[in-house]
């Protein structure tokens, strides 16, 4: 089993867009990115040749702002909530489970850029 990533190493790039199947296809075209629909939501998943993989999904409306938010890895998304916020940061959603996989948070940063944190369950296979 490979080593779990460092605390702050991008793990997962997620493209919220009005027309996931567009940006599947554009990608799909342009790099040969091959996309798996995730059953029972408007999600896919996407591997890039290296780097961290990530999902398209349409706009959930009142919660997604259109762009991209990279997710971070750290080992306790509780601890590195604190940490954003007294660092000036705003969490805009807090600590949420991902189907038994994990564990995110949405936060903002002093500029207004928006990232995510990404806690792995150890527990959960990986996928």
């Amino acid at each position: 089993m490979a080593d779990p990533p460092k605390t702050g190493s991008i793990v997962h790039v997620e493209f919220h867009v009005k027309e996931p199947k567009k940006v599947e296809k554009f990608y799909a075209t342009v790099f040969g990115w091959k996309f798996q629909a995730v059953p029972g939501i408007d999600y896919s998943l996407f591997e890039a040749p290296s780097g961290p993989g990530g999902g398209v999904g349409g706009l959930q409306p009142g919660n997604w702002q259109p762009g991209v938010i990279n997710y971070l890895s750290v080992p306790s998304v509780d601890e590195y909530q604190e940490k954003v916020k007294k660092a000036g940061g705003k969490i805009l959603m807090p600590k949420a489970d991902v189907m038994g996989q994990g564990w995110f948070a949405i936060f903002e940063d002093p500029s207004g850029t928006r990232m995510a944190l990404w806690q792995q369950n150890p527990n959960a296979p990986r996928v």
